[in-house]
């Protein structure tokens, strides 16, 4: 292979694809366009002035598209970080928010390298599908608001543009569909002169680019314990967000990302936002399903314009940008929501076919989502109730047959299935102490010892036949098995 060909292998789609690198730069104006009122909203949340918002999603889009370990996913200010430190906001003051950005930051790079991106595979599919669900509610509610309580106009608006973004695509996929919904919608009102809410009705856009400098706090010990509590749960929150939204991107784009990267870059991100005096953030579902789904980017260059496309708005054309009308936006996040919500979880002949507990796992994490507005509390309820479930439904496996010798002078106690602290506490139960032989054997060759509950309801067992003057035998152990019985047994119990 020659040096030319080599390096052209090298080389970014978009820089040899011209198709790619319309799409990735359209891909990149739509997003910056509907990450404006989001971010001004999070700030509003996070109680802090809407640039703060706004340079924050401005640095962590631009950091992120080169850090980061998803290609086209979108990361900026988010309403989940919003929650987490507008306490800290309100009792400290904003040195102090910015100070725990970026210490959630390095916190984020320490779990990133200590492999925590590895928990994700403990996530059951129900859960992710729970995830995705509830992800398309909240984007829905969350535009419930702007369709509450104001001028007639917007209604028609908003079904304007849903209609251009289901029809359009018909006529042609060079443009994106969000895009020229925007456009169109803009033009009318400003033609029409009609009065319907604005992107400025927001908050004032930056005139200026953010400039680095260090929080304005004390270096203290004292600072350090009132920001860690609130950085590491945004390091928490930001992370298991962005895996998750990064888990979801592999499955649409049937592509594989880094996670480990990811969870560094996220980190990497914060810091510098936090050095720039923004309010932090992590992975934007939302935003990212524009990108992905509908804009049908795939690239890190869109990522990294949508961050740079949002200052030039908000800096250089800011008034037009103000202009306009928040129902556009509504429109692209409602058609947003609907493309995300995996319909066919919920369709008839799929919830017959499914077992009752991954319907369960799934509803519950809905309904954490929905009543939290956490997308964080979410999968870990979800997680956790799929792990009872399936430790519920194993410790039934574990089965107990027993066989006599004609002649009357011992048993063999055949055990099958997993070993662990569910299926063992039944463990004890199963034996016939007072009737069996003197020398009893209890063969484990078809089981499996996973935990320490196990090895001590085998010493029970051995406990309870020696207090009747009789013997037992266990054989069978593989090796694992063997070797955590030869550590733990006898060493349970105080006596």
């Amino acid at each position: 292979m020659s040096p030319a060909t080599r390096l052209r292998g090298l080389r970014p789609d978009w820089l040899s694809d011209p198709k790619v690198w319309r799409t990735e730069v359209l891909a990149g104006l739509v997003v910056a366009l509907a990450l404006i009122p989001e971010a001004i909203s999070f700030s509003i949340i996070a109680g802090v002035d809407p640039a703060i918002g706004l340079f924050a999603s401005f640095t962590m889009a631009v950091t992120i598209s080169v850090v980061g370990g998803r290609r086209a996913m979108i990361s900026a200010a988010t309403g989940a970080v919003a929650l987490v430190i507008a306490p800290l906001n309100r009792e400290h003051g904003l040195g102090y928010l910015v100070a725990a950005v970026i210490l959630a930051g390095v916190i984020q790079v320490a779990l990133g390298a200590l492999g925590v991106a590895k928990l994700m595979r403990f996530v059951p599919r129900s859960v992710m599908v729970g995830f995705v669900n509830a992800l398309a509610i909240l984007i829905f509610m969350a535009q419930v608001p702007e369709m509450h309580d104001v001028p007639w106009p917007v209604y028609p608006l908003i079904a304007a543009g849903l209609a251009l973004m289901v029809f359009f695509p018909k006529i042609t996929t060079v443009i994106p569909a969000p895009l020229v919904s925007i456009v169109i919608l803009t033009v009318i009102t400003l033609a029409a002169g009609i009065a319907v809410p604005t992107v400025g009705d927001k908050g004032a856009l930056p005139a200026s680019l953010p400039v680095p400098g260090l929080p304005d706090v004390p270096f203290t010990l004292d600072t350090l314990t009132t920001i860690a509590p609130y950085a590491l749960a945004m390091a928490l929150v930001g992370l298991m967000e962005s895996l998750m939204t990064a888990k979801l991107v592999d499955d649409i784009t049937d592509t594989h990302s880094s996670k480990t990267r990811e969870s560094i870059g996220q980190g990497v991100a914060n810091i510098v936002t936090g050095f720039f005096g923004g309010m932090g953030g992590c992975a934007m579902i939302g935003q990212t399903m524009i990108n992905v789904k509908v804009s049908g980017a795939r690239t890190r260059l869109s990522t990294f314009l949508a961050g740079v496309f949002l200052m030039v708005l908000c800096v250089v054309v800011g008034p037009v940008v103000s202009d306009i009308p928040m129902a556009a936006l509504v429109a692209v996040m409602v058609m947003v929501s609907f493309a995300t919500f995996d319909w066919h979880s919920i369709a008839p002949k799929t919830l017959r076919r499914m077992p009752a507990g991954e319907i369960t796992v799934m509803a519950v994490t809905v309904g954490c989502v929905v009543a939290t507005d956490n997308l964080a509390v979410g999968v870990v309820v979800g997680s956790v109730t799929a792990m009872v479930i399936f430790a519920k439904r194993v410790a039934h496996l574990a089965e107990v047959t027993a066989v006599t010798d004609p002649d009357g002078s011992s048993v063999v106690y055949s055990v099958t299935g997993e070993l662990f602290f569910a299926s063992s506490n039944d463990l004890v139960g199963q034996f016939d102490y007072a009737g069996d032989p003197k020398k009893v054997v209890i063969d484990l060759s078809a089981a499996h010892i996973w935990d320490a509950s196990s090895v001590a309801a085998l010493d029970a067992i051995e406990t309870k036949y020696a207090q009747r003057g009789k013997t037992v035998e266990i054989t069978g152990l593989n090796d694992p098995s063997a070797d955590l019985h030869g550590k733990l047994t006898g060493e349970l119990t105080s006596h």
